[in-house]
Formats: structure tokens, sequence, C-alpha cells
């Protein structure tokens, strides 16, 4: 359901564009879709071995481009799909995807995930406590293994500040030491996240009732203010930047926003985001159907 929903809906929310012979982008829930697909094979094996087998796939990943390399040209577009991405054009005039979220690390991750649920259940002080252990150990490994390759490096060509590079960690597809730096931190505040009541805590409980309908939701609501914004200010829509969406690079100065502009329509739209996902989580609630427990 994931995979077909990146392909449609989500697809069609970032361009507000039904023709897909052009761009298709196989994103993030993508990536979720089929990771979980995956999942569902190794959930047979031990707790700790579908650990184990995250661990190896988020430190090893390095040497996956070899291995494609050394595998050959005909399978090249199954290790785009696993770890490559790009463009895969199926057929000379099929349609092409391009292939942002790849499914290593991230079934790493997911591996991961499933097996630290079983630190989860366990009793509560016990658990926060190695959650805690876990996340400051990540986020000191990351400090720790960054900063020698930043520091101990040759100096960037283009003047990057140390600090700025050792926050520039490869994303597609994660780094180890991105996937420390991120991860890290968020599973040391999990403990922290665990006391939180009222006020803050009940907004963002509302957002993680209802995770699917808002990102399904925020999508065409950022390209549609985003469309309004512009035409206030310019007094043209221009339209065309979005053709490949998310790829949106303005470069003329005066059509791109200030950081000030920015932040007030991303207010905005969290809050109407907010209000949204609080009706549907009453909804939910109140008249449940089979199909909202998806969603």
């Amino acid at each position: 359901m994931l995979v077909v929903l990146e392909l449609t809906v989500i697809r069609t929310a970032w361009t507000f564009d039904v023709d897909y012979g052009g761009l298709i982008l196989a994103g993030v829930i993508w990536m979720l879709g089929w990771c979980m697909v995956l999942l569902a094979a190794v959930i047979w094996l031990p707790t700790w071995a579908v650990g184990l087998a995250g661990f190896l796939i988020v430190v090893g990943q390095n040497l996956l481009p070899a291995v494609a390399s050394a595998s050959g040209g005909s399978m090249q577009w199954l290790w785009q799909f696993l770890y490559l991405g790009g463009e895969v054009r199926f057929g000379e005039s099929g349609p092409t995807i391009t292939i942002l979220y790849t499914l290593v690390p991230w079934i790493g991750v997911m591996a991961l995930g499933y097996a630290c649920g079983a630190v989860v259940v366990m009793e509560r002080a016990t658990s926060q406590r190695i959650l805690l252990r876990i996340g400051l150990a990540a986020t000191a490994l990351f400090v720790i293994a960054g900063g020698v390759l930043v520091f101990a490096g040759p100096p960037s060509d283009d003047g990057m500040p140390a600090w700025f590079r050792l926050l520039n960690q490869r994303k597609y597809p994660a780094s180890p030491l991105f996937l420390l730096m991120t991860l890290g931190p968020s599973i040391a505040l999990l403990p922290l996240a665990e006391r939180a009541r009222k006020g803050l805590a009940d907004v963002l409980d509302t957002f993680g009732r209802v995770p699917l309908f808002y990102y399904l939701l925020h999508i065409p609501l950022i390209h549609a203010t985003a469309l309004l914004v512009w035409y206030l200010r310019d007094g043209a829509f221009g339209a065309a930047r979005f053709a490949t969406a998310p790829y949106v690079f303005i470069q003329d100065p005066r059509q791109q926003w200030s950081l000030s502009l920015l932040y007030l329509v991303f207010a905005v739209d969290v809050v109407m985001l907010y209000f949204a996902c609080r009706w549907y989580m009453h909804v939910k609630v109140t008249r449940p159907r089979a199909w909202m427990r998806y969603v």
C-alpha cells in the first residue's frame, strides 16, 4: 500500500501533475513500504539475530559500491534500488523512476528498531536507562569519529567551517555517521519524552496518532501554500518550478524567499495540519472504519 501511495498520490501531491510519463519519485514512503515487506520475512528470526543483521547492514553498507561494481552492469538497476539510487528507466520509452531513498541502510535501521522493541517493553526504569545509554553512546561515537575525520582530514576546498562539515553527513544513502548523528540524540531523548505531560506532549501525541494522514496531507498543503505565497508576493504562481518537485532549486535571488517568510509559512502550515489531524484523530475514535487503522 505504501509503495502504491508513493507512486500515485504522493507523486501527484509533489507536482500537481498526473502525467506519469515524467518524473516518478521513489521517496521515503516507497522505502518504508519495501522495508516492511523485507522485515516481514526476517522477524521469524530470534530478536537478537534481527538486531545483529541490522547492525551489520548499517556499519557494512560502504562495501556495497565495490560489490555492485564487481557484479557487472546487468544488475545495475537492482543495485540502484538497493543502495546506489539514481534514475532507472524501464524500456526505451518507458517511465523513469528517480530513487531517492534506497533500501540499504534503512532496512538495517528498521531491523535495529524492531530489536529495540525488546528494550522498550522492559520494566520502565530499566528500559529508560538502557535507551539513555544507547543514545548517549551513539551520540558520543558520532562526535568522536566525525571529529577525527573533520579535524584530522584535509581542509575543505570550499572554506566550509569545521562545525558545518561535522554536521554535513551523507543522507542519500544515509551514512553510519548520519545515522549516529540523528538517531543517537533521538534515542537519548526518549526517556524524557515519556515523562512529558500536557501542552507540547498533547500536540505531538495528536500528530503521532495519525502519522500517515499527516504525511499524505502535508505535501499538497505545502505545495498549495507555496503557490499562494508566490502569487501574493509576485503576482504569478510559478507552478513550473514544481515540475520536478521535490527537486526545486530557485537560482534567481529575487525569486527566493526570505528566511522569515519561510518560517512564517512553515508555522502556519503546521498549525493547519494540527487541527486537521486532531479532527481525524477524533473521527478514528468515534466513528472507526477498518481502513482507518492504516491511515
